[in-house]
């Protein structure tokens, strides 16, 4: 009988540096999103397989370590059966797929003088959400749908979560916030520009400079508008700044999700006085703290997963080469190149804003499959 593991049980054997080749089955979505190194071999369950074939396409033989991945686990799991009964010694099957694959995560700690924050890295799609503690309360930041996963980074620090907040109406995937707040009837954040993207449901809206304590920890939120025009960054007392999609360790956010291919130069400028005249008024010391990390569609990554995804206001003052850049010069690079949007954005956007809903939980993961794409695309100067 094939042997089959969970995707965290994967991820595992990748950081363990295994000596394994991935052979994913998928004919649609694997150019655009993939595990690292994957190989891609059509494969259609009940039909004859052919050894001589797999080994041509693919140079694996019978003593090679196989990983085989699908887009739910079904096909790949037939694919193993296949390789098994044809004589292939170590093959496994990743249950659930890149389905599975796609709600792996990583939980980082950080700790600061006054606080402690951990990250929760979403590995396939680069997506970063936040718990942050302080004095035995917790607030959750950016929460996405998987809410278990933050309930779980909360129990770990013995904590009690007494509000909950998003960045902004996410493009990239869909918010679990709004429903982690009302399912353990806590204050639900937004800033208070959200009303202008008609955002159908109650929340409580938070003005520039505007404070909320959790513990002894004073969350402020600071206006940052450009990726979108609520954008709000939370200033974590006077150590760190949660960012959402305004920067990013290695770029800053694209500007045309919410205002169009034709307006992305207003969400440009808008950008580059949030970063100019706000966070980059920030003290250096400050530590930054994403929204997202970048993924390729084939998988890598320049982060080292299980470490910090972190920088600092003055490492970006001094290191990100479009921050040099006056304003003119600055819009023209953010939008000069408009990459690939995030899939199914405009029906996530939907969503997030309280206007639609999915029709099933199948629908709402095949809705978020995909790397985020929520960076600008810069040419250096």
């Amino acid at each position: 009988m094939t042997r089959s593991i969970s995707a965290e049980a994967f991820r595992d054997r990748l950081d363990s540096d295994e000596s394994l080749t991935v052979v994913d089955t998928r004919d649609e979505g694997f150019t655009e999103w993939r595990v690292p190194g994957a190989i891609q071999y059509s494969y259609k369950p009940f039909s004859p397989f052919d050894r001589d074939k797999f080994e041509a396409e693919t140079g694996l033989g019978p003593d090679d370590t196989i990983v085989t991945m699908c887009a739910k686990g079904k096909s790949s799991e037939a694919l193993a059966d296949d390789l098994t009964a044809a004589g292939y010694e170590d093959v496994t099957a990743v249950k659930g797929g890149m389905e599975a694959w796609s709600a792996v995560y990583d939980h980082v700690t950080i700790a600061y003088e006054d606080f402690t924050v951990v990250q929760l890295q979403r590995r396939a799609k680069g997506c970063l959400g936040y718990v942050v503690e302080s004095d035995g309360e917790a607030a959750v930041i950016d929460a996405t749908r998987h809410t278990d996963e933050f309930r779980a980074a909360v129990d770990a620090l013995d904590s009690e979560i007494v509000a909950v907040f998003d960045t902004h109406i996410h493009a990239d995937h869909l918010s679990g916030g709004r429903e982690f707040a009302d399912e353990i009837d806590v204050p639900y954040y937004l800033g208070a520009d959200a009303a202008d993207r008609g955002v159908d449901y109650d929340y409580e809206p938070l003005s520039t400079n505007e404070v909320v304590h959790v513990g002894d920890l004073p969350i402020k939120a600071l206006s940052t508008p450009g990726h979108t025009s609520e954008m709000v960054s939370y200033l974590l007392g006077s150590e760190a700044v949660v960012t959402g999609d305004t920067i990013f360790v290695d770029s800053v956010g694209r500007t045309e999700l919410q205002f169009g291919d034709g307006e992305a130069t207003t969400g440009a400028g808008l950008l580059y006085d949030s970063l100019h005249r706000t966070l980059l008024a920030e003290p250096d010391a400050v530590n930054v703290l994403p929204g997202h990390f970048s993924v390729a569609s084939d998988g890598t990554t320049p982060i080292t997963h299980g470490e910090p995804v972190d920088t600092t206001i003055g490492t970006l003052r001094t290191g990100l080469d479009v921050l040099q850049a006056d304003r003119e010069a600055f819009v023209e690079r953010v939008t000069a190149i408009l990459p690939e949007k995030p899939p199914n954005y405009e029906e996530i956007i939907g969503i997030n804003s309280g206007r639609d809903a999915p029709d099933s939980e199948e629908a709402a993961i095949e809705l978020e499959l995909g790397p985020n794409r929520c960076a600008a695309e810069i040419d250096a100067d």
